[in-house]
């Protein structure tokens, strides 16, 4: 390998929620100079992934791959926007399905090195005989790494799985500087789908700890400011240098937010609009979404909402089940209830915009922090608790929501309760803090330099 040249093959998981960490860190590597990126996904993905890639896209080419027809799985299927929750589990099987054609590119590209997500640790096989360096890479906070993807958790009599009560409590030796000394029990229960099998197939937990063991070193978005304890966790328990690089700071949008938004956002007075948004994967089931609206109802501030639904489904139906009768004549001219895409980064960023309720994703927690609003969390899956515990806790960056510990129910007092709390003067907590942090171009450019450094030592050692 020339000393100025290297090779990196990258293959993310079929969500664009998995691809998008990918692309920034390709970019990230690409415009360090001597890089450049092959990026493997299903060949529907090719257009939109290469459109992510901006002006990097001369320096990083993307392989398509040949899904197999599995059976349960929509024809034409080839990313998680396009199927249910059993259909995502069954794009896994079509992932596995690719391995032929991702040992022959390997075999032909030859590269230096190897990035993969946590559902195909059998890339690593592949790897090895080529002497292709495999690095997986986690698009999650650290924190729900610590917590959940810790080889005790297999380690009782028999390496059986935990219970969901099992997981109501942190892994031995977990950071006792956490603010996480316990969680709900509705948290834990969603937590056994990490080691649930669908299929016959490898439960999501088998596959991270079988990467992860037979990987040389793991990648994960975070940087020591705001994860230390936790990364020297995951070092420490998993014996595998750990390489972070950097969280991902989104750019300035571009263009200007849609006039018809602009307009009505500008009506009211700077920082007065509560907006709230959940991603386009993270689904609220009628109830919740009713109570949401009523708490916001009963803030007496002006609202913008978007609700998203399942692919599939009949969105008019879905949204009117949410809305409560009278809703929309007693909110007219100060509540917006919105269903599709939206300029989310612009939103957010107008002067309008005060308070930014969300799903406590990493994105959308950066997004909210960048554009300064004031962050109210009401998690609903998976790593997004555990995220929520580090923003709003360990960091004091956001409100949560009040929620039954039994089965997280929430009603629209919560909702109000913590809007009120992250609007009050004086409560930014240390969202100013971490906003200047994530702002100072001199820090993100030293975090990208270096992981960049450390990656390319990491590589050629």
């Amino acid at each position: 390998m020339a000393v100025d040249s290297m090779h990196v093959v990258m293959f993310p998981f079929l969500a664009f929620g998995h691809i998008s960490p990918f692309v920034q860190l390709a970019r990230k590597l690409v415009a360090a100079g001597g890089v450049r990126v092959t990026l493997l996904s299903a060949a529907a993905n090719v257009p939109r992934v290469e459109a992510m890639l901006g002006p990097a896209a001369g320096a990083v080419a993307v392989a398509p791959l040949r899904l197999q027809r599995v059976p349960g799985l929509p024809e034409g299927a080839e990313s998680t926007a396009e199927v249910s929750a059993d259909g995502a589990e069954l794009l896994k099987v079509a992932v596995d399905g690719t391995r032929p054609q991702v040992a022959a590119l390997l075999a032909e590209l030859r590269p230096d090195a190897l990035l993969f997500d946590f559902a195909t640790p059998w890339v690593t096989e592949l790897a090895a005989p080529l002497r292709i360096k495999a690095l997986q890479f986690s698009v999650f906070s650290a924190v729900s790494g610590a917590y959940l993807m810790n080889p005790a958790r297999r380690l009782g009599a028999g390496g059986q799985l935990p219970t969901a009560d099992d997981l109501t409590s942190p892994p031995a030796g977990f950071p006792p500087s956490s603010s996480i000394t316990t969680v709900p029990a509705y948290q834990a229960a969603d937590f056994s789908y990490v080691f649930t099998s669908f299929h016959g197939e490898p439960c999501v937990y088998d596959r991270v700890l079988a990467g992860v063991q037979a990987s040389d070193a793991l990648v994960i978005k975070t940087c020591f400011e705001m994860e230390g304890p936790y990364i020297n966790y995951l070092t420490a328990q998993h014996g595998k240098p750990v390489l972070v690089t950097g969280p991902v700071v989104p750019e300035p949008p571009q263009g200007e937010l849609e006039e018809r938004w602009a307009k009505w956002l500008s009506s009211f007075p700077d920082n007065a609009v509560v907006f709230a948004s959940f991603g386009s994967e993270t689904f609220l089931p009628a109830a919740a979404a009713a109570e949401l609206l009523l708490g916001l109802e009963s803030t007496n501030r002006p609202f913008f909402v978007v609700l998203n639904f399942p692919k599939g489904t009949d969105t008019e139906a879905e949204l009117a089940k949410c809305t409560p009768p009278g809703f929309a004549e007693r909110t007219k001219g100060r509540g917006v209830v919105h269903t599709g895409w939206v300029q989310q980064q612009h939103i957010l960023r107008h002067r309008g915009v005060g308070c930014f309720v969300n799903h406590a994703g990493l994105s959308s927690v950066v997004e909210g922090l960048v554009a300064g609003c004031r962050l109210v969390l009401l998690p609903m899956k998976g790593d997004q608790y555990l995220n929520a515990a580090l923003f709003a806790r360990d960091l004091r960056v956001g409100a949560e929501v009040a929620r039954r510990d039994s089965d997280g129910w929430f009603g629209r007092g919560d909702v109000s309760d913590a809007v009120d709390t992250a609007m009050a003067d004086g409560w930014e907590g240390q969202g100013i803090k971490w906003r200047d942090f994530l702002m100072d171009d001199a820090v993100q450019k030293r975090l990208a330099d270096d992981f960049v450094r450390d990656f390319k030592k990491f590589v050629r050692a």
